[in-house]
């Protein structure tokens, strides 16, 4: 199992997350809001993610980027829990939102994104 987050996975095609976003589906586990979009049928090809921190809560650059920076770890080190026992993926594409006022722990942060796995799968 590759742990890596390849530039293939990142999302960022703007006709796709202006769709993404009024047209996906919710799961939320607090401090994590996800948007996605489901493959029509199950894929060997991972979704694409993109990550976002709203800059009307984070004023400082710093702070955003800090916070993606511990969602994208997060991810790449859950990711494999996306994918059914065939290797195939039902979703297509993932918008992560942070949505917390305060930067919260790594430890905090995997947990809740394993949790919103665990819905996505289920």
């Amino acid at each position: 199992m590759k742990f890596g987050f390849p530039v293939t996975e990142r999302l960022k095609s703007k006709k796709i997350i202006q769709s993404l976003f009024p047209k996906g589906k919710d799961a939320f586990v607090y401090p994590i809001k996800v948007k996605y979009i489901l493959h029509p049928t199950p894929s060997n090809t991972p979704p694409q993610v993109l990550f976002t921190v709203p800059k009307r809560t984070f004023k400082r650059a710093v702070d955003r980027n800090a916070i993606k920076r511990l969602l994208k770890e997060a991810y790449r080190l859950n990711k494999h829990l996306l994918h059914d026992e065939a290797g195939n993926y039902k979703i297509a594409y993932i918008a992560f939102v942070y949505i917390a006022k305060e930067k919260l722990p790594f430890d905090t942060i995997e947990r809740k994104t394993i949790s919103v796995f665990e819905r996505l799968k289920g």
